[in-house]
């Protein structure tokens, strides 16, 4: 298992980074919209929809939103705004589950929160890329987030001891979340020293990297209740190794929305 997933990191990484920063414009697009339709394909099966046909029919029809949302840019703002409501609510779902199953059992619903999830992630991505140093902003929110990820590793492992949501991830504790959140602080306050920041810049990117933090564990949580629901452990297996795409992305679709509204916060 170990060697499929060094083996597929190490196919899968130089394609992202190419993507993100040798593609532009339509391209960038396409090659984040690809990534979302898989991500689509994917939730149709954690809305209990088991026939390529439903899947590839939900695909296709994310697919035909991406492409609207990329003919209509001024929709941009609502897409974001959704995302902000949506996480919200999620966090409110993941800390009540299972009592919260009732609100969002039914396959339509589920299809939708699945729009909620993937248009939005999308449509951040796209405007961070537009955003002076975007590239950089884009490694900077998955920094984060993989900071996080690592920090809660290590962290929970060794204080582990509160469970953080344990009827969805009992894997989970608090202490990893606070040493995720301790590390991802840490590369922060290093980059504003580095570029010179002032103290309330170092402040406010410290607040912002901390919101970043907990709701891409919200992100991570909230596809795990979705699985644990379905009695399903991967998304898919189309990362040997690793799972499905959303498995590896369920963290960033939370993170990337909230990144991009946090950013449009602080332009001048």
């Amino acid at each position: 298992m170990l060697k499929q997933r060094i083996i597929t990191a190490l196919i899968l990484l130089p394609i992202a980074l190419c993507g993100f920063f040798l593609l532009e414009g339509t391209g960038f697009a396409l090659f984040i919209g690809l990534v979302v339709t898989l991500g689509a394909w994917e939730w149709a099966r954690l809305a209990g929809f088991t026939a390529q046909s439903a899947r590839v029919g939900y695909a296709a029809v994310v697919a035909l939103m991406l492409f609207f949302m990329h003919l209509l840019p001024g929709l941009a703002p609502w897409v974001l705004g959704a995302a902000v409501l949506w996480w919200a609510v999620a966090t409110y779902l993941v800390l009540t589950y299972p009592g919260s199953a009732a609100h969002w059992s039914s396959a339509a619903c589920k299809l939708v929160i699945g729009l909620l999830i993937l248009l939005p992630a999308w449509q951040g991505l796209v405007q961070i890329k537009q955003a002076p140093l975007g590239n950089w902003l884009i490694m900077a929110v998955m920094v984060l987030v993989w900071g996080a990820d690592i920090g809660a590793y290590f962290s929970g492992r060794k204080f582990g001891k509160r469970k953080l949501a344990p009827h969805v991830s009992p894997g989970k504790s608090w202490e990893g979340v606070y040493g995720g959140l301790a590390l991802s602080l840490v590369l922060t306050a290093i980059v504003g020293v580095v570029r010179d920041w002032s103290l309330g810049q170092i402040l406010i990117g410290l607040l912002g990297a901390a919101i970043i933090v907990f709701i891409s564990v919200v992100g991570d949580l909230t596809e795990s209740m979705f699985k644990r629901q379905s009695g399903i452990k991967d998304s898919s297996n189309l990362l040997p190794g690793h799972g499905g795409v959303l498995d590896r992305i369920d963290s960033l679709t939370a993170a990337i929305p909230i990144f991009a509204v946090l950013l449009w916060m602080a332009a001048p």
